[in-house]
């Protein structure tokens, strides 16, 4: 799980300086040379150089945590040895005293480094008065600040995380939806980046390895998109300004599956819809959450309750969970995902259980966490800090089932351990 760090700049890369740019690349160099178990092929896998610590090396702990408690005062279910707070609540002051409130309908979210401490930024997914917002951390978890980083937009519902640091807010608005690329740390204004098309847009997760974009579409038949840049930043990673997007097609029924790419071109769907200018391209039902591990882009169709594994390497694409197959099939309405930096997936539910499910890439289910008493809601957000210590997510309606009364939360305990 590479780390995300928020001083870095929307534009062209003027964030990192010469020197910064070169102990970034000693650092990972010095991991490489210090153990023979690391490949170069991963930019979020076991091999990341966070993932050494002064103990020993981090390893994931996911599948080895035991069966759900009783509910906590917080109504959340957990492991032995994992506690919840509630950290922001829809409609309410983060901090005392403070004219900010968080947002309703709390939706997709992801961390980012901010000095010695952190931000998790979360979107809103209300109609006209929707957005982002950040809540700032100090070193101790402590929160410092909350603050509004994108205002007046429509549905924003998920998103993804860049590697430069910025969060990419995605609109969730039929036919008219846009993508914002937003400063975590609220500096710089968002700017809106119409050559990502304009869709019924819900995530987007950033290959490392190619410098290109990945986006799904909550459309019974939405597509996998791709973007690929015209130039690049001057830190060497993709320019979002302009670009070729494309629509994927499964060109095989066997498993795993060829996939081919076809040009879309009028991102902005103004004569044609986005998707339905290429007849040829597969549909997949309710594109949800994304994310990318190595050369791995994963991602969620909530209408047929599966999760997707394309493979950017050879262009291949396969089911790694079907409800209906499954011999567990404990995970239903499938929705935003995140992932450790070993690999393993957390998918969250919308209604089902009101779970985070833990997912493997070999398609085992064991459940994180469940919320109680919050049936008419959906568990959104999930993002782990940047040391892994922590899991943010939200209830998107609380236990009301209003947009007002939505809850984000914090979990901490043993996701990790450290081995010699």
């Amino acid at each position: 799980m590479p780390k995300l760090r928020a001083e870095n700049l929307l534009e062209n890369g003027e964030g990192i300086s010469r020197r910064e740019f070169v102990a970034r690349n000693m650092r990972y160099l010095s991991a490489v040379l210090a153990s023979p178990l690391l490949t170069a092929c991963s930019d979020s896998g076991s091999n990341d150089p966070d993932n050494y610590t002064p103990d020993g090396i981090r390893a994931s702990n996911l599948t080895n945590l035991g069966p759900l408690r009783e509910a906590d005062a917080n109504g959340c279910r957990l492991p032995a040895g994992f506690a919840s707070r509630v950290v922001a609540r829809s409609s309410q002051p983060v901090l005392a005293g403070s004219q900010f409130k968080w947002h309703g309908s709390p939706d997709g979210g992801a961390c980012f480094e901010d000095g010695d401490g952190w931000i998790y930024v979360s979107n809103s997914e209300q109609i006209a008065n929707g957005g982002a917002s950040s809540l700032r951390f100090n070193r101790d978890g402590e929160i410092i600040d909350a603050y509004p980083i994108l205002e007046n937009t429509n549905q924003n519902c998920s998103g993804g995380a860049m590697p430069y640091g910025t969060w990419l807010s995605c609109e969730e608005w039929f036919h008219l939806g846009r993508v914002f690329e937003c400063d975590p740390t609220g500096r710089k204004p968002a700017i809106e980046r119409s050559a990502l098309g304009i869709f019924n847009h819900e995530g987007a997760a950033y290959h490392e390895g190619s410098h290109t974009l990945y986006l799904t579409e909550d459309m019974p038949d939405g597509g996998l998109y791709r973007f690929t840049p015209s130039q690049r930043r001057a830190d060497g990673y993709a320019d979002l300004s302009a670009g070729t997007l494309e629509i994927a097609q499964v060109t095989t029924e066997n498993e795993p599956g060829a996939v081919s790419w076809h040009q879309i071109d009028d991102p902005a769907g103004i004569e044609i819809d986005t998707r339905l200018q290429v007849p040829a391209r597969t549909a997949f039902n309710g594109g949800e959450g994304i994310v990318c591990v190595g050369d791995l882009v994963s991602f969620a169709t909530k209408g047929d309750n599966r999760v997707w594994s394309y493979n950017v390497a050879d262009q291949s694409i396969r089911v790694i969970y079907d409800k209906d197959t499954s011999d567990n099939p404990i995970l239903a309405g499938v929705d935003n995902i995140t992932a450790d930096f070993a690999g393993t997936y957390l998918v969250a539910e919308d209604g089902d259980d009101m779970q985070i499910v833990i997912l493997t890439a070999e398609g085992e289910v064991f459940p994180l966490l469940q919320l109680m008493g919050q049936d008419t809601s959906e568990i959104t957000g999930p993002a782990f800090s940047p040391d892994g210590s922590r899991l943010y997510f939200s209830s998107q309606l609380g236990p009301t089932g209003h947009p007002a009364d939505g809850i984000t939360y914090e979990v901490t305990g043993p996701f990790f351990t450290t081995t010699g």
